[in-house]
């Protein structure tokens, strides 16, 4: 069992900086409970992959990370022969044939990895919807016996099941096949009020009332048509930044001076620079 309940989930992500709400609660204790993937989808920087680590940190069990891409395959997702190696001990020895498809000779990627993990383990599979949709069958035998089959060797069955999450910021649709598998947690942008609370507890000696200033002003941010809206972590870095500089308000000129920690296409800090009544940029 990972977590009693929804209220411990809650104490032990605070207890490691990371604001849970009832529905993150419920969807990250069941999925512990229920033995199944949790699938958390949204738009980039809400906190998915963060989520992953903090309940690693909170179990006190490894996290082992598989980060999905265009052209990701078994061999870098699952396991592959360590080819020089074989070779080697073939020159070495013409009767090794029969020895070279062996444990020795086997290098783990990240599912097989936590699939022969003894010990309790955190696996994300991080960005699933940039992976090509081959890779979702090879999750699907996963996902669904926790086993990997190595003709080689045979069927590998997990010793104790990983707790599983995977990311989407649903630039593709999942297949419904994998969906299935998985309970679904849909994690959007904070409330302004649940993003200052975020800040006081990642930035210490942030003030009160900056924290307040940036999670309304990220909202104002965020409501505009932009290329891509500041993430939490960039709100995060914004406070650090204000903490750098040594300043306590969030004037219209320190948010003109700053605002490329948080905007990073320059014809969304003009827009902002315009809604927000800014000075202009070119």
């Amino acid at each position: 069992m990972w977590f009693a309940s929804p209220d411990e989930v809650r104490g032990r992500l605070t207890a490691v900086d990371y604001l849970a709400d009832d529905g993150i609660a419920t969807s990250v204790f069941l999925a512990g409970a229920l033995g199944k993937p949790l699938l958390a989808e949204g738009p980039a920087g809400v906190g998915k992959t963060q989520l992953a680590k903090a309940v690693a940190e909170a179990t006190g069990a490894r996290l082992i990370r598989l980060q999905c891409y265009e052209g990701l395959d078994e061999a870098r997702a699952l396991y592959e022969w360590n080819y020089k190696k074989q070779l080697l001990r073939i020159q070495a020895d013409d009767g090794a044939w029969d020895d070279i498809f062996s444990e020795e000779f086997l290098l783990e990627r990240p599912l097989l990895r936590a699939i022969r993990s003894e010990e309790p383990t955190v696996l994300l599979i991080d960005e699933t919807d940039k992976a090509d949709v081959e890779v979702e069958g090879l999750l699907l035998e996963i996902l669904s016996d926790y086993q990997v089959t190595i003709p080689e060797l045979g069927t590998i069955t997990a010793m104790r099941r990983p707790y599983v999450v995977l990311t989407s910021n649903a630039t593709r649709e999942l297949s419904e096949a994998l969906k299935r598998r998985c309970l679904y947690l849909h994690l959007g942008y904070p409330t302004p009020e649940r993003e200052r609370d975020i800040l006081l507890a990642q930035v210490p000696g942030l003030p009160a009332s900056i924290a307040d200033q940036l999670a309304r002003t990220v909202a104002t941010l965020r409501a505009l048509e932009l290329k891509k809206s500041p993430s939490i972590a960039e709100t995060v870095d914004w406070a650090h930044t204000l903490l750098a500089l040594g300043r306590t308000e969030l004037d219209e000129a320190l948010i003109g001076e700053t605002l490329g920690v948080v905007l990073k296409h320059n014809s969304d800090q003009v827009r902002a620079a315009k809604e927000l009544g800014l000075p202009s940029r070119s």
